[in-house]
């Protein structure tokens, strides 16, 4: 590597975040008792770590769909007043990350609309690729677009397909989408919840104990809510709840998406440990990354430590696999990243050391192997080797729970371009002494796929760059903005 770009490298702004963002969260609920959108509420909650931009809630309340819907997070965008005013028995919710659109209100979801059919309220998780496509055939119509969003194009293309109900214009529309889709839909006849026949992002769904169905992007939402008889929506599948609760499946797609292609990430990083995907405990799996990475990459050391809080199961998996003992050396500020106010210079240049503290007694003295999830544009890793060092750490032994990200996702989450990602800029044996580290060692594509039983049903393409489906040459978030 050039000593030009080991030193740009070297003086970038690492106040800046590494992880791959969040995408979204969805839910659809239905409640007896006429109070699906608190359900709602509760159960964006449990999903806020898929989206800390916006948040927004629509409700029917037996004569009119009503929304609310602003920047920030769940606690910060709703009030009770709001709960009161959003009334009704039949409710879907949205927590956001932008994927597809910059982060302004008119971007927030659901999206509301009126059609000949009535009114539809739509929430999304993922990307569509062909959303150009899309976007051009609306526009041509006639059609009036008032966000940048692939959502609203999904809103709008949905307002225009046919079928006799709601559940066949669902999945008319669906075969013109490429792409990611999981989403639910909201109308005066019920709640719908569906995934694209590829199964990119989860959707789940499950009764709780006073008789509501609930679907969401994550099992865990479920478990908040009470939610019992979990099972996971299928690739191409279709789900309606009416308004006296009555439920009904249809698979559309089902065979129509040829291989599956489920987002590995979903497990590296994006899940909450207590969920379910593809059938797999996210915390389970996470394990297996780490016994998989001691195996293959052992280490000489002490104590293993994580970078909280994902890379917590992986860390106890090396711990388990190498007999190194598991502690605790970093503290993280839980609320520094969800701030809106900006920082000082100051404050800015502590970088990291805002976000984390190090327990000093822990590490002094002694070889560290610290594991974190991923490293994708490679921003927090060397501020926290840093950070252990100054704590007294005789050795840092970086082990990253992901093979090392080079393409950028085109199916719901933002990781950047090619050139922002750290693993096209460092050689893999320049990484240890960029980071400041001893040594440093991802987990390869081939232990990822032992531990999850087989990279078939998965899409890994950040890794490998194998897309499973054809892609917009001009793949950024913000292509629609205007």
């Amino acid at each position: 590597m050039s000593e030009a770009l080991w030193a740009a490298l070297r003086a970038a702004p690492w106040a800046a975040e590494d992880e791959a963002r969040e995408e979204c969260g969805v839910m659809a609920v239905y409640a007896p008792d006429r109070d699906a959108a608190r359900l709602s509420y509760y159960g964006l909650f449990a999903l806020q770590h898929r989206g800390q931009e916006s948040a927004g809630i629509a409700a029917f309340d037996g004569k009119a769909i009503n929304t609310r819907k602003s920047t920030g997070l769940v606690s910060q965008v709703f009030s009770e007043t709001d709960m009161e005013s959003l009334s009704g028995s039949l409710a879907i919710g949205h927590t956001r990350y932008s994927t597809t659109g910059s982060s302004n209100l008119r971007n927030a979801q659901p999206f509301l609309i009126d059609t000949q059919h009535g009114p539809v309220a739509l929430a999304h998780n993922g990307n569509l690729v062909n959303a150009r496509v899309i976007r051009q055939a609306l526009l041509e119509k006639g059609v009036g677009l008032t966000s940048a969003s692939d959502t609203e194009l999904m809103v709008m293309a949905l307002a225009g397909s046919e079928g006799s109900n709601w559940t066949e214009r669902i999945g008319s529309a669906m075969r013109t989408w490429k792409g990611a889709f999981s989403f639910v839909a909201l109308t005066p006849q019920g709640v719908f919840a569906a995934r694209d026949p590829w199964g990119f992002r989860p959707l789940a769904c499950g009764f709780n104990a006073e008789g509501a169905f609930v679907a969401a992007s994550e099992t865990c939402a479920l478990l908040t809510l009470g939610c019992t008889g979990i099972r996971e929506i299928g690739p191409g599948q279709i789900i309606s709840c009416s308004t006296s609760g009555e439920v009904s499946w249809s698979d559309p797609l089902r065979a129509e998406g040829g291989k599956r292609a489920s987002c590995v990430f979903e497990f590296i990083y994006f899940s909450r440990p207590d969920s379910v995907w593809n059938g797999q405990s996210v915390s389970e799996v996470r394990r297996r990354f780490g016994e998989e990475l001691a195996k293959r990459s052992p280490a000489e050391a002490d104590l293993v430590i994580p970078v909280p809080d994902s890379s917590i199961s992986a860390a106890i998996g090396f711990a388990r696999a190498s007999g190194i003992p598991y502690g605790e050396a970093f503290v993280k500020n839980r609320y520094i990243g969800r701030t809106f106010i900006e920082p000082t210079t100051f404050l800015r240049k502590r970088g990291v050391s805002l976000k984390y503290n190090v327990l000093g007694q822990s590490v002094s003295g002694k070889r560290i192997v610290v594991v974190d999830d991923s490293i994708v544009r490679g921003n927090t890793i060397r501020p926290l080797v840093a950070l252990l060092r100054g704590a007294g750490a005789r050795e840092v032994h970086v082990r990253v729970a992901s093979p090392p990200v080079r393409f950028p996702c085109m199916m719901g989450v933002d990781m950047g371009e090619p050139g922002d990602l750290v693993a096209n800029l460092v050689p893999l044996k320049d990484m240890a002494a960029w980071s400041g580290a001893d040594s440093l060692a991802y987990l390869s594509l081939e232990s990822a796929g032992r531990a999850l039983g087989g990279l078939d049903d998965y899409c890994a393409a950040c890794f490998s760059g194998d897309y499973p489906l054809e892609l917009d040459a001009s793949g950024s978030k913000e292509r629609f903005e205007f």
